[in-house]
């Protein structure tokens, strides 16, 4: 492959002999094979084979590499033949050195409208059961819709001291319930100041896609009637959504990458596909990835309520989020935090750790559509599954459960359909696909993280997990949506799909581990 790289450089000028197939220069510069015998090759032992083949006479080298501001895009006639070739072996052998590390997942923590644990979240929406209910944390009078999926009976005591959890927001404590399930599953005891590994290799990616609206509200309301100086001086570490990472980075002393992103809807899902790159760029050996959010507060929530995106059957609500189905009315808000210990194989094998699924692709694309509609062909988020397909060397045919970001609005499910349909052509018929959204709600940021962790137990148990409330079809959503009842499958391969307001699509591909 090395040599080929040399054989095949892209961009070759005619004032650049070493670059021009036609010289009799060209190839001059090519690695005899046993250099690469038997071993894994670092950037910096080609740049020294290359210095020590051309080193001046009296010492000294031709190659004059160690500056990237050497080079200019459309000026490769200006380097030297043999600092083209070590540029260009560059990212051959990144690549090459990305792909022989494989990330797997060890560990998984969930809280939910449904459960507050990912046996109690399996259990549900393996079985159909729905946690929407009519909102019980404010006053509803006035509000288009009434209903959500919130979080109940959860205590954060049972984590830490009701002091500590004064001073974070409620996503930030969502996150670290999820992400101390997630590490007791791994086996990874971080907060033992005996645990011995590198922390500096041990990162945080956990987002949020609103943050922490509920202090921000709060803060608010003292403003307005305190005045300035009764704000709170933790209002804005409790208020921005990077402070899930932030908490959890410090509460475990993982100190490599270490920080959160946003994609509102897509903000998990964006999460775990940026945390498995990093480990395969080998910037970590371990990551805790996902999302959290708690953005179930009367600002937030009459937000939704003006854009008319939201459920109104507030009547019936465990029959209110039903994605996929032509009476569909709008999506329910939830809430929660999803979280998994993402891996690189061999940390994983040396310490003995119990391997649940490998993570095999990601893809991120965008519509450049629409701020809050995805793009009516379903372009970018059929892209994004082309994408994560490629990164996992996949065809179509290989998927068998696609667990889909199914909104339960008119545009999303109409138009997730028609992306599905685009990258997998044929196969999309044979696709077991479920929206899950119909027992948990739309979780917002944490959704990807959430349905990541299902894709993983339906991998591990053998079963589809239903669409549930799924009466009238649509013929606009015609694919096999598993409707109401769990089904047995083998699954070797699962895609989950997120999609998020600004046109931001993420799909990441799950495999049985083998």
């Amino acid at each position: 492959m090395f040599r080929a790289a040399l054989r095949r450089r892209p961009g070759r000028q005619p004032n650049n002999p070493g670059r021009n197939r036609n010289s009799p220069e060209f190839g001059k510069y090519r690695i005899p094979a046993e250099f690469f015998s038997g071993r894994k090759i670092a950037f910096r032992e080609l740049v020294w084979y290359f210095k020590d083949k051309t080193a001046a006479p009296g010492g000294g080298s031709q190659v004059g590499y160690g500056r990237r501001s050497d080079w200019r895009p459309g000026h490769e006639e200006t380097m030297s033949p043999v600092r083209g070739a070590i540029m260009t072996m560059r990212r051959r052998v990144e690549w090459n050195n990305m792909n022989d590390r494989r990330v797997v997942i060890t560990g998984c923590g969930a809280i939910s409208c449904v459960g507050n644990s990912v046996a109690e979240l399996w259990d549900a929406v393996s079985n159909g059961r729905c946690g929407i209910g009519r909102i019980t944390r404010f006053d509803t009078t006035g509000f288009r819709s009434e209903l959500a999926g919130e979080v109940k009976n959860f205590d954060i005591t049972r984590y830490m001291s009701a002091k500590d959890a004064k001073r974070m927001d409620l996503f930030c404590q969502y996150a670290i319930a999820a992400a101390d399930e997630a590490l007791a599953q791994a086996g990874l005891p971080l907060m033992d100041e005996n645990f011995q590994d590198d922390r500096d290799r041990i990162g945080v990616l956990v987002s949020s896609g609103i943050g922490g609206l509920g202090s921000m509200c709060e803060q608010d309301a003292v403003f307005f009637e305190k005045g300035p100086s009764r704000i709170s001086p933790l209002m804005i570490p409790m208020m921005i959504g990077d402070l899930a990472a932030g908490n959890l980075s410090m509460r475990y002393q993982a100190k490599g990458p270490n920080f959160g992103l946003v994609s509102a809807c897509a903000s998990g899902c964006h999460s775990i596909g940026e945390a498995y790159w990093m480990i395969k760029r080998d910037d970590a050996d371990v990551m805790l990835a996902g999302g959290a959010e708690a953005a179930i507060v009367p600002l937030g929530y009459a937000g939704f309520c003006s854009m008319k995106a939201m459920s109104a059957r507030n009547n019936d609500p465990l029959h209110a989020s039903r994605p996929f189905d032509a009476g569909r009315d709008g999506f329910v808000m939830s809430e929660g935090a999803g979280v998994m210990v993402i891996e690189e194989l061999e940390h994983a094998r040396k310490r003995g750790a119990v391997i649940l699924a490998e993570i095999v692709g990601y893809g991120a694309t965008g519509d450049a559509y629409h701020i809050t509609s995805p793009h009516p062909e379903g372009a970018g988020a059929a892209q994004a599954i082309r994408m994560a397909l490629k990164h996992a060397g996949l065809a179509p045919e290989a998927v068998d459960y696609i667990n889909a970001h199914g909104t339960s609005t008119e545009l999303n499910d109409k138009f997730e359909t028609l992306a599905i349909k685009a990258a997998l052509g044929a196969h999309a018929d044979k696709v077991s696909i479920s929206s899950t959204k119909g027992a948990t709600g739309h979780a917002l940021g944490a959704a990807g993280g959430i349905e990541s962790i299902v894709c993983v137990q339906a991998i591990n148990a053998g079963l589809v997990p239903p669409t549930i409330n799924y009466e009238t079809p649509d013929p606009d959503c015609d694919l096999d949506i598993t409707p109401n009842r769990a089904r047995e499958r083998k699954i070797d391969v699962a895609l989950n799909i997120n999609l998020g307001f600004g046109g931001h699509n993420g799909v990441v591909a799950f495999k049985r581990f083998v």
